[in-house]
């Protein structure tokens, strides 16, 4: 139901529930919970990508576990079974390193949750994403909306997840919900580019992540708490012994998918 792989430094979680569009089953969401659980334990990890198999992101939560939810929502059983794919996406949400995710086809519901739990995206240009609560008659889950907000603000995150209204990957980019757009078969090459220097320097990757998260919230701190949630790490950075990495030229940046 879904396959992981590590890679010089690169932890890779694919979905592979092909045959319902990739959407979350309970045992899909268990399995995410562990991958996360080895992200967090295994400090050779220095970054993430998240991505899925047959050219369809995710679809959502799977439609047979909602429906068994909706019998008595006010079960305990219902709470968590929903719980369960709710965790799932928190979890990647509070993953110690970058992440990156690929979508390619769509990415609806809970979803385009997953997508947005990842620090970025990477879209093709014609993939859509979609809120879909309006649209299935239900209230948006999970945190929708927040993610949403923190991802490109009030007025836009209305007209997503409040209107209905859905975004290719094109317009994603130019909304800035997403990073770049590329085909579907540079995606992965993309992504592995991104995020190569964070995967070589897994401590120090991992220190970045966690003062971005720290400072840029939300809630955003102010600069001058910043300069100071800064200055420790840097020195940390500044004092490893045998490490004169910092000194060397850096690499060509990548710049919307291409190297500039």
């Amino acid at each position: 139901m879904i396959m992981t792989s590590v890679d010089r430094g690169t932890a890779r979680l694919t979905l592979n529930n092909p045959r319902r569009k990739n959407a979350i089953t309970l045992e899909m969401a268990a399995m995410i919970e562990e991958f996360c659980d080895r992200v967090h334990a295994d400090e050779a990890i220095g970054a993430v990508i998240v991505d899925a198999e047959a050219g369809y992101f995710c679809s959502g939560a799977d439609t047979r576990d909602l429906a068994s939810s909706s019998a008595d929502p006010a079960s305990p059983e219902a709470v968590a079974r929903t719980s369960a794919v709710y965790n799932a996406f928190v979890g990647v949400g509070r993953l110690p390193v970058p992440t990156v995710s690929l979508v390619a086809g769509g990415a609806v519901g809970a979803g385009l949750n997953l997508a947005l739990a990842t620090d970025l995206m990477i879209v093709t240009p014609d993939a859509v994403l979609d809120s879909g609560f309006l649209a299935r008659g239900i209230h948006p889950g999970g945190g929708h909306l927040a993610l949403l907000g923190r991802a490109v603000g009030y007025q836009q995150a209305v007209a997503l997840g409040v209107l209905g209204a859905a975004l290719s990957g094109t317009e994603a980019v130019r909304r800035g919900l997403a990073w770049v757009a590329v085909e579907p078969g540079e995606l992965l090459e993309t992504a592995t580019r991104l995020v190569a220097k964070a995967a070589a320097d897994p401590a120090l990757a991992r220190r970045i992540k966690n003062s971005a998260v720290v400072e840029l919230g939300p809630p955003a701190v102010s600069w001058p708490a910043a300069v100071e949630i800064e200055r420790g790490v840097q020195m940390w950075s500044l004092g490893r012994k045998g490490d004169a990495g910092w000194a060397r030229k850096p690499d060509k940046p990548v710049v919307g998918g291409n190297e500039a």
